[in-house]
């Protein structure tokens, strides 16, 4: 008798888990499909006035001068002249090749460069963290004082320098801190995610973004600060005390804990003794706030912002420093800490060409969406695309213009959660549409900031956020649940600022 042998049983292939491409994806997508739109859109352009700014009306159509060859080579060229694309003053084209003002964004490539190694240069002296330990320990009997001082301290550096995936080197020491004082997880998260976070939404002088936008609007960086300032004040008091309400409820009663607590949770202990911060990090520390002082100082316009009045004559010791000088200024700072760390040369070196390094990801995506917009501008669709917007909020009022330009970037900061890219991206045609409305460009890059830092706080595409979950073990449908209601308040609050900024302009 013959055995039949049973067939081998093949093993389920595993289901690859979907992965949000990354923001340089998303742009080279967003490049070749906007190429693509380029062939249906008909050209169009306005008149310009004086200082180039298209005139509300005179909008009409032209013919295209571009052959399917020369559409080709911009699609080629797009990343190129994303960094060095010179404008032909004549013709409007943009190319590598021409003679006229410089289109691309090579200043703010720079700058982003620099300033990521000025950034890991004074993480790298190790007195960031100690400074941040040291204030843990000091506060440790003092929940509420300590969960505020961390959050006021993450949200000044993510107003000014854009602090955000740098927090994920802190959950380490946050999490057992919080755990120790009798708080769970979810406190820790909320300390750091929305610190940092409400920082970057409410930038006030932040590079990576206010700086990119500024620039894309043509406008100085200081432009808008008063407004941006008082929004931070206020954003930040309520999103801290929103953290402390939920931390003061899980330690009253730790059932109502959104997270509960895994094995060992409440058996932390905080430490008998606070880090040494030496005096060379104290030095560090204090060379790194003037550094930012001074960059602050450099850029605010301090004639207007105190008297009110955009055209008042300039004061004579503004400096008015723009991106070359802002570049110039944090590789000259990274050296100078560098010294003061008494680091060597060859590690110092080493250590300045690391965080240019780290930090070409998000200037690369900078040049990309510049490129979009070059593509748009040799098309002749970009006054096009204008002239259908400038339908919609025709009639608006002020503040109805700058809650629908939030409200209109907030899909946008979705697809691309590089701030950087995304302000590129959009700056181009939404600040000429803020000359239509009667309002200040820098009201369009406030709401656009506004929204690009709400999306960040809670969506799946940024690391910080779903990283930040991960690494203090705590679900994503947790912090979601845990952050809707402030989430809520924080939009009704940059509706009203938006709206108030516009109606004051």
């Amino acid at each position: 008798m013959s055995v039949t042998e049973a067939p081998p049983t093949r093993e389920p292939r595993p289901r690859r888990k979907f992965t949000f491409p990354s923001a340089l994806t998303v742009l080279a997508i967003v490049t070749v499909a906007v190429w693509l739109v380029a062939f249906l859109i008909p050209a169009g352009e306005y008149d310009r006035d004086d200082s180039g700014a298209p005139v509300q009306g005179t909008y009409h159509r032209v013919d295209s001068t571009q052959s399917f060859a020369d559409r080709l080579d911009d699609l080629f060229l797009a990343p190129v002249n994303g960094l060095y694309g010179v404008q032909d003053a004549k013709s409007g084209q943009v190319g590598p090749d021409l003679a006229g003002e410089l289109y691309g964004s090579a200043g703010v490539f720079l700058f982003v460069l620099a300033i990521g190694a000025f950034i890991t240069v004074v993480f790298a002296t190790g007195a960031l963290d100690r400074g941040i330990a040291r204030l843990a320990h000091r506060l440790r009997d003092r929940g509420a004082l300590l969960i505020a001082g961390i959050m006021v301290v993450f949200s000044v550096l993510g107003t000014v320098e854009g602090f955000a995936e740098e927090t994920l080197g802190f959950y380490g020491l946050i999490v057992p801190l919080m755990l120790a004082l009798g708080y769970d997880r979810m406190v820790a998260v909320g300390t750091i995610i929305l610190g940092a976070g409400i920082g970057v939404l409410c930038s006030t002088v932040n590079p990576f973004a206010t700086g990119v936008a500024s620039s894309a609007a043509d406008i100085s960086l200081g432009d808008g600060i008063v407004l941006r300032f008082v929004m931070w004040v206020v954003l930040t008091a309520v999103t801290v005390a929103y953290v402390i309400r939920y931390a003061r409820r899980v330690r009253r009663d730790p059932a109502r804990s959104l997270t509960g607590f895994l094995p060992g949770d409440r058996d932390q202990a905080v430490a008998d003794e606070a880090p040494e911060l030496t005096a060379l990090h104290k030095a560090v520390l204090v060379a790194m706030a003037l550094v930012f002082a001074f960059m602050i100082f450099s850029v605010v316009p301090w004639s207007s912002a105190l008297t009110g009045d955009a055209d008042a004559t300039p004061y004579g010791f503004e400096l008015g420093w723009s991106f070359p000088q802002l570049a110039a200024l944090f590789l000259c700072a990274a050296v100078l800490i560098g010294l003061v760390a008494r680091m060597g040369e060859q590690k110092l070196s080493a250590t300045i060409v690391q965080g240019a390094a780290d930090f070409i990801s998000p200037a690369l995506v900078i040049v990309l969406a510049r490129g979009v917009t070059v593509i748009m501008n040799n098309s002749q669709i970009t006054d096009t695309v204008l002239h259908s917007i400038e339908g919609v909020v025709d009639g608006t009022s002020a503040g109805v213009f700058a809650i629908l330009v939030f409200l209109v970037n907030l899909p946008l900061a979705f697809l691309i959660p590089s701030t950087s890219g995304h302000a590129t991206l959009a700056m181009p045609i939404l600040a000429p549409l803020a000359d239509f409305a009667g309002v200040s460009r820098a009201v369009v890059v406030t709401a656009w900031q506004s929204a690009s830092g709400w999306m960040n706080l809670w969506v799946p595409t940024t690391a910080v956020t779903i990283g930040g979950v991960a690494l203090a073990k705590v679900g994503y449908d947790r912090y979601l649940r845990f952050v809707w209601p402030l989430l809520a308040v924080l939009f009704l609050l940059i509706c009203g600022f938006v709206a108030v900024g516009a109606a004051w302009t």
